[in-house]
């Protein structure tokens, strides 16, 4: 898996070049839009819930003595909660509104990557793409939570929150990474089919994801190339993947 994940990562590196060939950027123009106003919303939510939750985490702790320590306890552990579920948030909801401006991007990528201009195994729509994106999205935004909220929850535990940072991190990037190559997936597969060629790709997922996650801790910048850049690195990938089970079906 590690390969796989230095292959999601490894494909960032030509995605700017392969955008500017394709003259892609004009696409990118909804999807930036609405990445950048779901995120001054959601930093502005975040800012004004995490003082809230800080203190009620707090109220937890009965006892006079270490009251202030877990106050301060409370408001960092109350902050990250925010941070981590504000940038959950912000993943599933960019992924499912782009998805119909994401698909024809995808597409042009796999025809110039394999030279064949019908790439499509399934007929779709524009609300088809759009209904898809949101049915994904939800799913996986209810995963993530049920997996994400137990980890936050080791963040009280010495020692043992360290490592759950790296999970909480891995486990984000993933669904990042899930919901760029399902931009390519929608047009080869069912949802179902869809998830468990993730699965079984898990790692070209993680290492998109990563790079994903990264660019959304680089002020203004970050919010504005996230999609152009991890979408393309995705398709990449994705199509490599595809043409890579059918020769394998091919041969059985």
């Amino acid at each position: 898996m590690l390969k796989n994940i230095l292959l999601g990562v490894k494909a960032y590196f030509g995605a700017f070049s392969l955008i500017s060939k394709l003259k892609l950027w004009k696409y990118f123009a909804i999807p930036v839009l609405i990445s950048v106003v779901t995120a001054i919303a959601i930093g502005v939510s975040a800012y004004g819930l995490s003082d809230n939750i800080g203190g009620l985490i707090s109220k937890l702790w009965i006892w006079e003595w270490g009251k202030q320590t877990f106050i301060t306890i409370g408001n960092v552990i109350g902050g990250l909660f925010i941070i981590v579920i504000g940038l959950i948030l912000y993943k599933h909801i960019i992924m499912a509104l782009s998805a119909p401006f994401m698909s024809p991007v995808s597409e042009k990528i796999e025809m110039h990557l394999t030279g064949v201009s019908n790439q499509s195994d399934r007929n779709t729509s524009f609300f088809d793409q759009l209904w898809r994106g949101i049915k994904i999205n939800v799913a996986n935004l209810i995963k993530e939570l049920l997996i994400t909220i137990p980890i936050l929850l080791l963040k009280f535990i010495p020692v043992v929150n360290m490592f759950s940072t790296i999970l909480l991190f891995i486990v984000q990037a993933y669904y990042a990474g899930f919901g760029n190559m399902d931009y390519t997936l929608e047009r080869h597969y069912k949802y179902a089919e869809s998830t468990r060629f993730v699965r079984k790709h898990r790692g070209l997922a993680i290492g998109n994801g990563l790079v994903f996650m990264l660019f959304l801790f680089i002020p203004v910048i970050g919010v504005i190339i996230v999609l152009p850049l991890s979408v393309t690195a995705a398709t990449v990938r994705t199509v490599e993947a595809l043409q890579l089970n059918k020769k394998i079906e091919s041969t059985i």
